[in-house]
């Protein structure tokens, strides 16, 4: 059942629910932020309007830069920008920030500690008929490589907009994970939100079946298939880790614990993203059975976001066989 302590949305399971992109909440984030703190920064990689970035561009022409086609100097314009006090957000594709200018995160950002938010957008398979060029799908791996990186995956716009405003205050190097297509709206204003603390968004304390860890836009997925096992009378939590690092350790622990088995759900390749965060940990703590729902080291191509998700494995009937899976596996 839907753990009411996360006050979700009350139209969860409506056929007519509504569904924005979760890189609106960036852009709405992003204008917040602008008006609670004048040291707020944007540079774009000319794709203002994709990135949503053009909120703050037009309420703040005076703190916003277009740096152009060139992501290696967006990164290393807003480090130096950082350095002398001011809090920059950074926007692309996430193919080509953090994909093609990932040197100069490492190097100029975060080998100096220098708290510069990036955002990537239009990330993961469902980027759809822009094809496999275009589809970050490895961007949560080499992000959450790098030392004192913090890395997000919010799995709404209302969720996008909290992790955007939240990030001004981390004083750190941050990476916000962004979705192109309308996804459902899961969380509310209500719902709790904390970097660094993941949110049992299915289930309640106690035993259960199987525990479904997911991220980012799948999330949702996630959530229907735990609701079609409870009417089977097969208990199941979900966990939505929407930080990736620094992980929720005591959360995935406990949730291990509590179920013997686990599945992990994200639009990434398995190598290198949550699945494989949730596995470095539990096997030097508690070694769990479990299954990896993800990109299995591939590319993706051009189609249909729904029709790459079920092509790839990531789609509601494949999360299902997961969870079948592991409960053989206890």
């Amino acid at each position: 059942m839907i753990n009411k302590l996360q006050k979700l949305n009350p139209k969860l399971w409506d056929k007519d629910i509504e569904q924005v992109p979760i890189r609106k909440g960036f852009g709405e984030g992003l204008l917040a932020a602008g008006e609670l703190d004048e040291r707020v920064v944007g540079l774009c990689a000319d794709l203002t309007e994709s990135t949503q970035m053009h909120l703050f561009r037009n309420k703040f022409p005076h703190r916003f830069i277009e740096i152009g086609i060139a992501e290696q100097n967006l990164a290393s314009v807003a480090s130096g920008m950082a350095a002398m006090g001011k809090v920059p957000f950074i926007t692309s594709y996430a193919m080509f920030s953090p994909g093609r200018n990932w040197e100069q995160i490492r190097t100029t950002i975060c080998y100096n500690n220098r708290p510069v938010i990036i955002a990537g957008s239009h990330a993961g398979i469902s980027v759809g008929p822009d094809g496999g060029t275009h589809q970050a799908i490895e961007d949560l791996a080499i992000m959450r490589v790098i030392p004192k990186m913090v890395v997000i995956s919010p799995c709404d716009h209302i969720e996008a907009r909290k992790a955007t405003l939240a990030s001004v205050g981390l004083k750190a190097p941050v990476y916000i994970r962004l979705a192109r297509e309308k996804t459902p709206v899961i969380t509310t204003e209500d719902s709790p939100f904390e970097i660094g603390k993941a949110n049992l968004v299915y289930g309640v304390e106690g035993k259960a079946d199987v525990g479904i860890i997911a991220t980012g836009a799948l999330v949702y997925r996630a959530l229907k298939v735990a609701e079609k096992f409870n009417k089977e009378k097969i208990t199941v939590k979900v966990l939505n880790v929407h930080t990736i690092k620094p992980l929720d350790e005591k959360a995935v622990l406990e949730l291990a614990k509590d179920c013997g088995a686990l599945v992990t759900v994200e639009e990434h390749q398995i190598a290198g993203g949550l699945g494989s965060a949730v596995a470095e940990y539990l096997s030097q703590h508690i070694p769990t059975p479990i299954e990896f729902v993800g990109v299995r080291d591939v590319f993706g191509q051009s189609g249909t976001p729904d029709e790459l998700l079920e092509y790839y494995g990531m789609g509601e009937s494949h999360i299902e066989e997961a969870v079948q899976k592991v409960m053989k596996r206890k």
